[in-house]
């Protein structure tokens, strides 16, 4: 038994290691963390790519309104804006008549005289030969849809 006694001084106690630290972050981590800032990005620029196409597509359909028959003309015009808001207030695609121009004019700073706004209530109903409108009334409809479509796109 004297032999154990003498191995006793020569333990020393247990140490444990120091924690790891989180800082600083291996290479790996900084390229996950570039990665999703990354993708958020790419999401963010997709996203206003699509919002900004839509925007252009009903500006050119506005721009390729033949002014040739100024009814038919507003009926196209009345039609695009409708298809807009069947895309962005689905509610308002169903109004018609004065509710459906008081909707267009809330929703736009600009706004139609009585000529323009007649023109561009009428249009769906009116014969395409109908008289008493002319490049005028359109030109004004097709300002006002311009300007409609860049505030609410």
């Amino acid at each position: 038994m004297p032999a154990m006694q003498d191995n006793l001084p020569e333990l020393r106690d247990i140490h444990l290691p120091e924690g790891v630290s989180i800082f600083p972050l291996a290479y790996g981590w900084w390229v996950v963390l570039l990665g999703i800032i990354g993708v958020f990005l790419l999401i963010k620029a997709i996203l206003y790519m699509r919002r900004k196409s839509k925007k252009r597509y009903a500006l050119k359909l506005i721009e390729a309104v033949s002014e040739n028959n100024p009814v038919l003309a507003a009926k196209q015009s009345s039609e695009i804006l409708r298809r807009i808001c069947v895309l962005k207030y689905p509610k308002a695609a169903t109004l018609y008549g004065q509710a459906w121009l008081d909707f267009l004019h809330l929703h736009c700073r600009q706004k139609l005289n009585e000529a323009e706004a007649g023109l561009l209530l009428n249009a769906p109903y009116m014969s395409l030969d109908a008289k008493g409108y002319g490049a005028q009334e359109i030109k004004a409809i097709k300002q006002f849809c311009i300007s409609w479509i860049g505030e609410n796109l």
